[in-house]
């Protein structure tokens, strides 16, 4: 449904997380898989994280959904803005699907928002990476290269950047794209009635990390490793912290992750599971493997739930991660990989579970949680 009209390989050689860069017409004939009164519906969803960003008297404000109208919107000056459009919009999904050059578990959704003229959510500086697409109508956009600057709130739910000098200063039309890195500050303000779509990358930062990390070994391990001191000497300066003693409690904090292959349990369960909700419907009646084989002969087409993380590790081929769980595929590692790998399969399941009737289960159960669904 789109397909990117530019060089990869060198996208990434030169530009990605390096610099901005601005590609025109990075989709021909683009079309946008929404329409700006769809978005506003979903707005309306308690389900879907969404805001409303405007200039009162000069005064910058944000208002959170869910909406119940769009007045503002009627006015200049006002941008709606809706997160992770991908996991309850399928035709929106398809969008994510030409970035996925990059790797699964960075991606982390895909916002779209609708300004009127003159809108937009003022300068700021993004701690992800990011593609905006430029869908109906026109939008200005300055974006710097990294810099130091000010950072303020404007309003509770706005942070904002002092002035920048720009990189690029560009007017963008339907199917042009802009590449913005992490820490680039930028500002856009649309020129007319303008569709906006992020594809955003997740970069979790050291804190990020160890809070989770942290979080993870409190719920796991009860019998955690506690710090020891034998043999114990007569200590003639008992103000002084010794540098064994500093090398041994640094040891204790790393027993869980002296190598790399420590923090796959933690890290797989936590980059898998969804950031924002996903919109899970089970079957109506539990399926069996018989009904998956009658399906796909049938000519079905498994579609991978929108926004769905599934990931596996190089080093640990036999486990697969799915929204935050565990699945052991010892046996049939190929299927499982697919799954990840793939956002849609077919009839090439068949060979897949021809010769593993486990992977067959596990495809049916994986079905019954609504994380796959046929089409």
């Amino acid at each position: 449904m789109f397909e990117l009209n530019f060089e990869i390989n060198q996208f990434l050689d030169d530009y990605w997380q390096q610099k901005p860069t601005f590609i025109k017409q990075g989709f021909v004939d683009f079309q946008d898989p929404i329409a700006a009164d769809e978005l506003a519906g979903l707005a309306m969803e308690e389900d879907l994280e969404s805001r409303l960003v405007y200039l009162d008297n000069e005064q910058w404000q944000a208002e959170c959904g869910p909406f119940k109208t769009f007045e503002r919107l009627e006015e200049d000056g006002a941008t709606l803005l809706v997160q992770a459009v991908d996991h309850w919009h399928p035709d929106a999904q398809q969008l994510v699907r030409p970035f996925r050059f990059l790797p699964n578990w960075r991606i982390d959704d895909l916002m779209i928002s609708y300004s009127t003229p003159k809108g937009g959510v003022g300068p700021h500086i993004d701690n992800y990476d990011v593609f905006i697409i430029q869908g109906q109508g026109k939008r200005h956009w300055r974006v710097g290269a990294r810099q130091p600057l000010p950072e303020f709130a404007a309003h509770g739910a706005l942070k904002h950047c002092g002035p920048f000098e720009a990189a690029i200063d560009v007017e963008m039309e339907p199917g042009d794209i802009l590449y913005i890195p992490s820490g680039c500050p930028h500002e856009g303000y649309a020129i007319e009635p303008s569709l906006n779509y992020s594809v955003g990358f997740r970069a979790p930062d050291q804190n990020d990390l160890l809070s989770s990390f942290t979080d993870y070994n409190i719920d796991n391990y009860e019998n955690a490793l506690r710090y020891t001191d034998i043999p114990m000497q007569v200590r003639e300066n008992p103000g002084c912290i010794e540098q064994a003693e500093l090398e041994k409690l640094h040891q204790v904090m790393l027993e869980n992750c002296q190598t790399p292959e420590h923090l796959i349990p933690w890290f797989g369960r936590m980059i898998s599971e969804a950031k924002h909700e996903l919109d899970i419907a089970i079957p109506e009646y539990p399926l069996e493997d018989k009904d998956i084989v009658e399906f796909l002969e049938d000519g079905a087409i498994f579609t991978r739930l929108g926004g769905l993380r599934a990931v596996y590790f190089e080093q640990a081929p036999k486990q697969v991660f799915i929204n935050g769980g565990v699945y052991d595929v010892s046996g049939f590692v190929e299927l499982a990989h697919y799954l990840c790998d793939q956002d849609e399969a077919a009839s090439e399941l068949m060979v897949l579970f021809k010769d593993e009737p486990e992977a067959l289960t596990l495809f049916t159960k994986l079905v019954n949680l609504g994380y796959w669904y046929a089409e």
